[in-house]
């Protein structure tokens, strides 16, 4: 088993390096004209005096590199969605610079990742990120006096750093959020500055540089890697996997700096080592700080626990993974008055970050010996003792084949190997789908993730089924297991499994992942495609954007010896008779092109079920579809929503602003999407008026999170809140009033869902569950108080007891959780209001859902 694993894990690597030669190619450095720059004499206004554009940073990240060809290279790693560049920076010695290539191939076999022996005189690596929030843009100001440092021969200190540490310097993470930023601040900034809070430049418009253009926040995508940004970065991060990673933000701006150790909770996984190594890079910092004077705080607020972040997920991958943060933000612009009475400035926030940076890279070159043992050390500890009492993870082979491949390809990106079984065994582990030990039958074709490998920590970290809290006190989601998120049947063993192939053994049938259509004859009756993941979605969206007729069967049926359930897609010669013989070339094309399998029948009869002209087969609609943006939608929300048709479907959709949407002719539009937000100050009682009016007259609506508690209670809308327990009130405690005030922020916990995993119970009779067995794993992120729709709506999903199944919720949010609705519909005239009171386009990464939006925009009403 593990020659499989080496073997297989040496052909992947090799296809990444070859690909990423390809792609990534060094940047020829521009010849040097003139002296070394300093920034401010370069953009010719001193360093925090503005804000530097995108373009204009990047300038000058190359006046270093070329005047510092013996120290530096450039590398454009990829571009973002606003066809900006993303820049590295290797920065190392002369004499490592020469063979940079070699001490990358040494590190990595360090890590077991690559084959060969160890140079033992390589140097750590330290990797910084600046900016990865557009709007926290002091990141992208500090880095050119960083970068002016390892550039400047002056600077002995540096220099002397250099032959122990090489340093890859990304300047900035997310360029298009922080041109956004950058952009509207230096148009309305006063001249100077106006340091009120109350003033323009301190009021940053929706929404926010914050975000990427697609609105997603990059440092909650680390782990999962769904938009381009983080894909092209994380590519070129595996194949240097740095022993230190330095992330630099902002906070608000009355705070003063943080940096490491750490808040709790910590996740078990984090090491001995890495707590110790974080405070001893804390206190090369805490020198520096106390040696200026200048205010910090550590151990608070920013805790190591969800792998999603930038300290989080470069420390499940062996590195010291570190927050950086500045008061500031962009509310603080170039200056601005504290509440405290002082004013904070664009050169002060330049100044700790610069300072900060410099202490990292001390810290880890003067122990830089240290730090490669005990990297060297946790992948070691990876191949032969794994953490946990789990070590192999099995993903059941009669799990949806597309997702079971979206799942195999997210693991190869993170350098996690696996294999599949190569025969039955029955073995006892743990069952995500029930949450008990149990007996299960592992069957060839089963994909098997070892724990015995270097990157077991992240194997672990990604699969657990109930990470270990030590601290309810977390910062984001408490629950993220893969077998939930991508909807797969999974077990949990706490031995080996003995025999493993590096390939899937054959098979008789085919697969529907494979990419090909299956037609047995030139001209079919109709073409016939299962209905249970996004690439069918894909399939759907790509015949309708070619006019092609497509029906869906509402009911169960068999044809042609082969069972499908309700929500196939039906496409018929009848009815598309148009389009002659193109139709079987765009079927055939289109589904290779999403990799679906279709099947081919010579008949409209069925064997049992329906008929293929039943009335229960309906038409599928070419919706026109809009969905709101602007001030009171949630920017995050939108995004997911936005980038979900034009990234994840490639479907049309026309975004509307709040601003103006009570003047638009709703008419135009079949599908409104409202994402969550608040929308008090979006629809007036008039303007709610004429949106009903516009459902009632065939319009589909669909409110997710916010929206639908903004609709909860309102005249003509089925969706109600709970009330009260008033039984639970009159017997409460007299004394329940005499809170401690330091225990606030516990006691509000109790209310709180953090990112939690509950079974949601469907019925998947109703279109909108369509593609669904009797229920699937929600990521819950807020109590849920509703009660069951009423005549007239149609209770699709809903939590009953015993729904919970990982992550932490609050006493008081649990008791809420029980027999409450959580998606559904409601006919209103001719039109439908479809309610989802939980996101299931959370973040892009929860695969589970997407098929419930994607019901709701194409099957529902039809």
């Amino acid at each position: 088993m593990a020659k499989f694993f080496s073997s297989s894990l040496s052909w992947l690597l090799s296809f990444l390096l070859l690909t990423s030669t390809a792609s990534y190619a060094q940047l020829p450095a521009a010849p040097a004209e003139g002296p070394l720059l300093t920034p401010s004499q370069f953009l010719g206004y001193p360093l925090g005096s503005r804000f530097t554009p995108h373009a204009q940073l990047l300038r000058y990240v190359a006046h270093v590199v070329a005047h510092t060809p013996n120290g530096m290279r450039l590398q454009q790693y990829g571009s973002t969605y606003e066809h900006r560049p993303l820049e590295v920076v290797q920065v190392a010695s002369t004499a490592n610079l020469q063979r940079l290539d070699a001490i990358r191939q040494s590190n990595l076999r360090r890590a077991g990742l690559a084959e060969g022996a160890t140079d033992a005189a390589q140097p750590g690596i330290v990797w910084l990120s600046y900016n990865v929030h557009g709007n926290e843009a002091v990141s992208s100001e500090a880095v050119m006096q960083v970068l002016y440092d390892l550039a400047n021969p002056q600077d002995q200190q540096m220099q002397q750093w250099l032959q122990n540490t090489v340093v890859l310097v990304d300047p900035c993470v997310n360029p298009d959020g922080h041109d956004r930023y950058v952009d509207w601040y230096n148009r309305v900034a006063g001249q100077p500055a106006n340091a009120s809070p109350y003033a323009w430049e301190h009021r940053e418009p929706w929404p926010g540089g914050r975000p990427n253009h697609y609105y997603f926040d990059l440092n909650r995508d680390w782990a999962w890697q769904t938009q381009q940004e983080s894909r092209q970065r994380i590519a070129l991060y595996t194949q240097w996997l740095p022993q230190v990673h330095a992330d630099f933000h902002e906070m608000g701006v009355d705070n003063p700096y943080y940096f490491s150790p750490a808040a709790k909770p910590f996740h078990e996984d984090i090491t001995k080592w890495q707590r110790q190594m974080q405070n001893a890079i804390g206190d090369y910092n805490r020198q520096v700080f106390d040696k200026n004077n200048w205010l910090y705080f550590t151990r608070e607020v920013y805790d190591l626990f969800a792998p999603t972040y930038g300290d989080t997920w470069p420390s499940f991958n062996g590195a010291i993974g570190m927050t950086y943060e500045q008061g500031g933000s962009g509310r603080a612009g170039v200056r601005i008055a504290r509440a405290e009475g002082d004013t904070l400035t664009l050169t002060q926030r330049i100044s700790h970050h610069h300072a900060a940076s410099r202490a990292t890279i001390q810290a880890a070159a003067e122990r830089h010996d240290k730090l490669l043992s005990e990297f060297q050390q946790y992948f070691t500890d990876g191949r032969t003792k794994p953490r946990g009492v789990y070590k192999t993870f099995v993903m059941a082979s009669s799990s949806d084949p597309a997702q079971l491949r979206a799942l195999t390809e997210y693991l190869e990106r993170q350098q996690i190997q696996y294999g599949y079984a190569s025969r039955r065994a029955r073995v006892r582990g743990y069952s995500y789908d029930t949450g008990k030990e149990e007996v299960m039958e592992v069957q060839p074709r089963d994909v098997v993730i070892n724990m015995y490998q270097p990157k077991s920590t992240l194997v672990k970290v990604l699969f657990e089924p109930q990470p270990a809290l030590e601290d309810s006190l977390t910062y984001d989601i408490t629950a993220w297991a893969l077998p939930y998120s991508f909807g797969l049947k999974g077990y949990a063993l706490k031995s080996q499994l003995s025999e493993v192939s590096s390939k899937s053994p054959e098979q008789k049938t085919p697969q529907r992942a494979t990419g090909t259509s299956e037609p047995t004859t030139d001209k079919p009756y109709a073409y016939l495609s299962r209905w249970t993941n996004q690439h069918d979605v894909q399939f759907l969206s790509q015949l309708l954007q070619a006019k092609v007729k497509v029906r869906v069967a509402e009911k169960a049926f068999e044809a042609a010896g082969q069972q499908y359930a309700p929500g196939t897609l039906v496409i018929t010669q009848a009815g598309n008779e148009a389009m002659g013989p193109k139709l079987d070339q765009v079927v055939r094309a289109q589904a290779d092109s999403a990799g679906v399998a279709v099947q081919a029948v010579q008949t409209g009869f069925s064997t049992t079920g329906s008929d293929l002209g039943s009335s229960s087969v309906r038409y599928v609609g070419q919706p026109t579809v809009g969905v709101l943006a602007g001030e009171g939608v949630s920017s995050g929300a939108f995004g997911e929503v936005w980038h979900f048709f034009e990234q994840q479907i490639h479907y049309p959709l026309t975004v509307l602003g709040t601003s103006y949407i009570n003047s638009v002719p709703l008419q135009k539009f079949d599908v409104l999407i409202l994402p969550d937000g608040n929308y008090s100050d979006v629809y007036s009682d008039h303007g709610l008026e004429a949106l009903k009016t516009w459902v009632r007259a065939g319009g589909k609506l669909i409110a997710l999170e916010g929206a639908a508690r903004f609709l909860a209670d309102k005249k003509d809308f089925l969706l109600k809140t709970k009330p009260a327990d008033s039984a639970a009130t009159k017997k409460g405690d007299p004394y329940q009033q005499l809170r401690r005030y330091a225990d606030a922020e516990r006691t509000q916990l109790q209310e709180q869902v953090q990112g939690s995993v509950y079974r949601v119970q469907l019925d998947n009779t109703h279109p909108l569950a369509f593609g669904y067995g009797s229920s699937y794993f929600a990521l819950v992120r807020n109590p849920l108080n509703y009660r069951f729709l009423s005549d007239g709506g149609w209770n699709v999903g809903v939590l009953k007891k015993n729904s919970y199944a990982a992550g932490f919720t609050g006493v008081q949010a649990r008791r809420q959780l029980v027999d409450t609705f959580v998606l559904g519909t409601q006919e209103m005239g001719r039109g439908q209001v479809v309610y989802m009171a939980d996101n299931p386009l959370f973040r892009a990464f929860w695969q589970g859902g997407k098929l419930l939006f994607s019901n709701a925009v194409f099957l529902v009403g039809q």
